[in-house]
């Protein structure tokens, strides 16, 4: 049954009326979800972008950028996450241009169409409506003059039958009848005609034009039906166009995971906390009882010990030339050292030379056990988990652990060596110009190039002493490295005579020949060693440090200090445990790095915590 059916049946206008509302009112509807779901979407995006930028910072150096493959594939699901927020903001947009903003025009044009309707269906049924009137109207006029004519008919017969009435009266109601008679007559005229009129136009209304107002409704309803349809259909195309991307975002998150190498990762932690420090020995054995229950008649050693214990004394000089100051300058003289035994030279009487040894008391040995703190074989060992207050980053990177700067060196000189290539690129650019210039003035004058062949070659040069100052720097290092691997390999070889060897304080010592504890001294050979290591103007003081332990200071060239003691700082730890430092009163002496929480000056060498 359509809608002309309904219409013959009954008016249906009012139904169609309310059915085509409530269809624009369920498109508005439609309208609004899909604003909120833009609405979801573009704050999924956004709030997706907030976090990807939370979590991904903007890096200041190029220091801070990702090195572990970890971090980097995090990143790249940051990145991947990002692009998955943009497809966000893509469906956001489709959905906006395509559905909602579609569907708010169509609306607007819906309800313009319907009024239009409604307002032509309504004008028909006031036309009806006035025809009818009218017909009505000339129906009662011909039925009122009907009765009247009737009225005059019996009122001419009643006076003709009547004998009494006189011919005029008679001759009078005649007159009235055909008046009336022909009133009568022209009203049922015009009634026949509005009747005929009002069956036409009611005929038209329901034939013609109220079918054709409710088809034209019927077709907008159903345009309108159709338009959600494709609504539907553009809300989900509009997610499906992006999935392809969005699965390549995935994929690429998938990748990042899969690029994650442990092993490399690993690699990366043991490159850049290498230190190139050698680990500390072992601890040495330590006899105390060859003091006890001995007597000062039993000071020299037997005849069979002495025979053992007879040393070349020239080769001994000899070797220990160059070992004599450990730290590079021999001390200022200091008092003898209070060690339980001391060494001396003893003659024979056929002139040569033997060592013997005066034993000190046995009280001594005690105390020292008591109360002596314990012996650290290295205080290089200490300094990888004693912390000093940090220097500013020196241009040698000479606060960094020899592998550490080593590296830091190797990255300055390929980056001076890439900055060089690209000059002399330049440089060779401007002299071919130049070259065309001289060739062809009229294409340009050659000494405008000249400045800026100046500055070029300005530059050449700069970045070729950087490279110069900067491979001195990394030759310093590595010759270092090769030294201290040098010097573990023969600690190795001979690791039966060395592993007792100490250095003042319990620290080891390089030198083969002692083996015995302290310096040694051959006072006779002073003389050969003051022209080498003898500093006639004193050192300047780079820093100050103030000691956290005491320090008793009784080997030759140590100074003592007590705890809190304040000292100014002369020469850094060059790897070996020891600073040298110096009182105000001027004496100077090595104290152990370890014992003292070091301050350097902003124009020294920084401190340096090893790990």
């Amino acid at each position: 049954m359509d809608l002309e059916d309904i219409m013959l049946n009954e008016d249906q206008f009012d139904s169609l009326d309310k059915h085509t509302q409530w269809g624009i009112d369920f498109l508005e509807r439609y309208a609004k979800f899909v604003k909120e779901r833009i609405e979801i979407e573009q704050n999924y995006a956004k709030q997706l972008r907030n976090l990807v930028k939370k979590y991904c910072p903007k890096r200041s150096s190029k220091d801070e950028e990702p090195r572990f493959t970890s971090c980097i594939a995090f990143f790249n699901i940051l990145n991947e996450l990002n692009d998955y927020a943009g497809q966000r903001e893509v469906v956001a947009e489709e959905m906006a241009h395509r559905v909602f903003g579609e569907l708010m025009r169509y609306a607007h044009d819906l309800k313009t169409e319907r009024k239009m309707h409604l307002q032509e269906g309504r004008k028909a049924q006031q036309y009806l409506d006035m025809c009818w009137k009218q017909m009505d109207n000339s129906k009662k006029k011909f039925e009122r003059e009907c009765r009247e004519a009737e009225k005059a008919q019996q009122s001419y017969e009643r006076l003709d039958n009547d004998t009494n009435a006189t011919k005029a009266d008679v001759e009078k109601a005649k007159q009235q009848l055909n008046l009336r008679t022909h009133m009568a007559d022209e009203n049922k005229n015009e009634y026949a005609a509005q009747l005929q009129n009002f069956n036409g136009e009611q005929h038209k209304h329901f034939y013609v034009v109220i079918p054709q107002i409710y088809k034209q409704l019927q077709e907008m309803d159903e345009r309108r039906t159709i338009k959600l349809s494709e609504c539907y259909r553009g809300f989900a195309d509009s997610e499906r166009k992006v999935i392809p991307i969005i699965s390549k975002c995935l994929e690429g998150m998938i990748l990042a995971a899969k690029s994650v190498d442990e092993r490399r990762d690993s690699q990366m932690v043991v490159d850049s906390f290498k230190s190139g420090f050698e680990p500390p020995g072992d601890f040495p054995f330590e006899d105390y009882s060859q003091h006890i229950y001995r007597t000062i008649s039993d000071g020299t050693i037997s005849a069979s010990k002495q025979d053992s214990g007879k040393v070349d004394a020239k080769s001994t000089v000899g070797k220990a030339k160059g070992k004599l100051w450990l730290f590079g300058k021999k001390p200022k003289p200091q008092s003898p050292p209070l060690t339980p035994t001391s060494l001396f030279t003893s003659s024979t009487p056929n002139g040569s030379q033997f060592l013997t040894f005066s034993i000190e008391p046995v009280h001594y040995c005690m105390n020292e056990i008591k109360t002596g703190k314990p012996r650290i074989p290295s205080f290089r060992s200490l300094k990888r988990g004693w912390s000093v207050k940090m220097g500013p980053a020196l241009e040698d990177f000479s606060h960094l652990p020899p592998e550490q700067r080593r590296k830091k060196l190797q990255q300055r000189i390929d980056e001076l060596n890439r900055e060089l290539q690209k000059e002399s690129d330049q440089k060779d650019a401007l002299n071919k110009m130049k070259d065309v210039y001289e060739k062809n003035p009229q294409m340009g004058d050659p000494g405008s190039l000249q400045p800026k062949l100046a500055e070029t070659m300005n530059n050449i040069d700069r970045l070729r002493m950087e490279i110069h100052k900067n491979e001195a720097w990394l030759s310093e290092v590595e010759g270092k490295t090769g030294g201290r691997g040098d010097r573990r390999h023969s600690s190795d070889i001979n690791h039966l005579v060395t592993q007792g060897r100490e250095s003042p304080e319990g620290s080891y010592t390089d030198d083969a020949n002692q083996e015995v504890r302290g310096p040694p001294q051959q006072h006779s050979h002073h003389s050969e060693f003051d022209d080498e290591f003898e500093d006639d103007d004193p050192l300047p003081a780079i820093g100050h440090c103030k000691a956290i332990y005491p320090f008793d200071g009784h080997n030759e060239g140590t100074l003592a200090m007590k705890e809190g003691e304040v000292l100014y700082i002369i020469e850094e730890d060059k790897g070996d445990g020891w600073t040298r430092a110096r009182r105000q009163n001027g004496e100077e002496g090595y104290v152990p790095t370890s014992y003292i929480d070091v301050t350097l000056e902003k124009n020294s060498k920084g401190a340096v915590t090893y790990i």
